[in-house]
């Protein structure tokens, strides 16, 4: 469910913690972590927050989006399937939800994921032995791609490999579906 200020301190009550303080101990508690289950336990925590258009400023105060983008370059395929994760939940357009703060805040995500080099890091998600990393790359993907970056994500490599995925139902009906929803937003 999406939050507003309101419901958020309905739900926090009197003496819970704030949304900012309760998502910078979960950064610090990552950052702090030697224990790979502790860091991916946290990433999915974070990446399940970016969900919520409420965080977004929270998030980018924090330098979240920068952790996912970091969490992608790690040998840890569940770290990087929950920062790849974190990512596509930032930057995923909610039409059914018309509030300032969904128009506001969804380009200046997109804007630092690209800022900050995470274009190439997604694209080469799309080969991930992990099926719900190569789903959250195209679900990024298709929510990135604009007039500033299509060229870099719509290079002929990357091309080919997401309609290699539009053609592969019998695979993975949503590698299909999400490639093809994709290819035809992009292409047509």
């Amino acid at each position: 469910m999406f939050t507003n200020s309101k419901r958020q301190e309905e739900r926090t009550g009197k003496y819970g913690t704030p949304r900012l303080q309760y998502l910078q101990e979960l950064v610090t508690q990552f950052q702090s972590s030697t224990s790979e289950e502790s860091k991916e336990k946290i990433v999915a925590n974070l990446a399940n927050f970016a969900y919520d258009p409420y965080n977004y400023t929270f998030l980018r105060q924090l330098n979240v989006l920068e952790l996912f983008l970091d969490c992608i370059t790690e040998p840890n395929e569940k770290l990087v399937e929950f920062g790849i994760g974190g990512i596509c939940n930032s930057c995923v357009g909610r039409p059914k939800i018309k509030t300032l703060c969904w128009m506001l805040h969804y380009p200046e995500n997109g804007a630092i994921i690209s800022q900050c080099g995470g274009i190439p890091l997604i694209i080469q998600c799309l080969s991930s032995p992990v099926r719900n990393s190569v789903n959250y790359a195209l679900g990024a993907l298709y929510y990135l791609c604009n007039e500033s970056n299509k060229e870099e994500i719509l290079g002929p490599e990357v091309v080919d490999v997401i309609k290699r995925y539009a053609a592969a139902g019998a695979v993975s009906v949503s590698f299909c579906n999400l490639a093809q929803a994709f290819l035809d937003k992009h292409f047509c």
